[in-house]
């Protein structure tokens, strides 16, 4: 089945094209495909000769089918194929409180937004959640809703700047800091649910070494660990580590240095904790950049607004542009990368836990 359909650019993207369909021109297959409307994000695949190899993906629709289509006045034909793009798993945390880690996962999600990236950002902390806080967002509901059984996860979302999705969780219910391994099991079992594959989920976890902490991050694929340049945070990323290495088999950390003054210091932030960790743990430490000191990010906090998105051009909206960029070049897992093998994963660190009560 082949068939045309108009297109217009309207935005470039790492690893593509971003497009935006603007008309229908094969009779019934709206009709078969009804989420996917008009104005809908489709995203265009290239190869390494420039030929269009890959795919069309259709937004929502999780189905990737062979069409004709013009771009720039060219014809370019696309061959289907069934499987979904793989969803990437970034768990940021810290260890201790205090150090910016949410502002790394906000920022680092608003950015890959803007590139065309289909992001969904979960708070983590259930009991004190401030990622719809930092962004000004207002929602009715969350996940102690979705663990109650009133809402779904999707019912919770609610949309950020860029079109980024907000999970958000609860503040200031000391139940949802303190939920069972069964209640954990509640939250997983929802993401089973939702009826898309983002492009990238990013999980702001709970300060602490907490068990919401271990969860999320063994599902991950890649742990992020925010330190700033204080002996309480470089001693609780190290604990952190050391736990998450020697009792979970997490072998490998992007460590990102937060505060810092300059390039030169949040290298040598990150050599303090290597120094450490290559003598006592058998683990692999990527230095995944840094994030200077910086007035603006002080004043889009109080904004409620994202850096990045309030003042594109400065010092902090700049490295985590950075940060987004070199996070997209991490590996991309190539078996089990849809959004269910990630429910999987936590079931299966879940277990564990019950397990490990037992």
């Amino acid at each position: 089945m082949s068939q045309r359909a108009g297109i217009s650019t309207t935005a470039a993207r790492l690893s593509g094209l971003h497009l935006r369909l603007i008309h229908w021109d094969w009779g019934d297959f709206e009709n078969i495909y009804p989420k996917i409307k008009i104005g809908t994000i489709i995203a265009l695949y290239l190869g390494e000769m420039g030929h269009v190899d890959k795919s069309l993906c259709l937004a929502n629709s999780g189905m990737v089918e062979m069409h004709m289509v013009e771009v720039s006045g060219q014809k370019a034909d696309l061959h289907r194929i069934a499987r979904p793009q793989p969803v990437r798993v970034i768990a940021v945390t810290s260890g201790k409180g205090g150090v910016g880690k949410t502002n790394v996962s906000v920022n680092l999600g608003v950015t890959l937004a803007s590139q065309g990236y289909d992001v969904m950002l979960m708070d983590a902390d259930m009991g004190l959640a401030n990622v719809d806080v930092m962004l000004g967002l207002h929602p009715d509901h969350d996940l102690s809703h979705v663990l109650d059984g009133t809402c779904s996860l999707e019912d919770v979302m609610c949309t950020g700047p860029e079109g980024l999705r907000v999970i958000p969780a609860s503040s200031g219910i000391q139940a949802m800091s303190e939920l069972s391994a069964a209640e954990h099991a509640g939250v997983i079992s929802a993401f089973s649910e939702i009826s898309f594959n983002p492009d990238v989920l990013i999980i702001d976890t709970a300060a602490g070494i907490n068990e919401s902490v271990m969860t999320f991050s063994r599902a991950a694929h890649e742990v992020v660990v925010v330190v700033c340049d204080e002996p309480a945070s470089i001693t609780d990323a190290y604990a952190l580590i050391k736990l998450l290495s020697n009792e979970y088999g997490i072998y490998r950390f992007r460590v990102v240095s937060n505060m810092v003054q300059s390039a030169q210091e949040g290298r040598l932030l990150f050599n303090k904790i290597l120094k450490v960790t290559d003598r006592y743990l058998d683990v692999a430490l990527d230095f995944a950049g840094v994030i200077p000191e910086d007035e603006y990010l002080r004043k889009a906090v109080q904004k409620q607004r994202a850096v990045v998105d309030v003042y594109p051009r400065s010092k902090s909206a700049l490295a985590f542009k950075k940060l987004a960029k070199k996070s997209i070049s991490w590996p991309i897992p190539t078996a089990g990368g849809q959004l269910q093998f990630f429910v999987e994963r936590l079931i299966m660190a879940n277990q564990k836990e019950i397990g490990a009560r037992i």
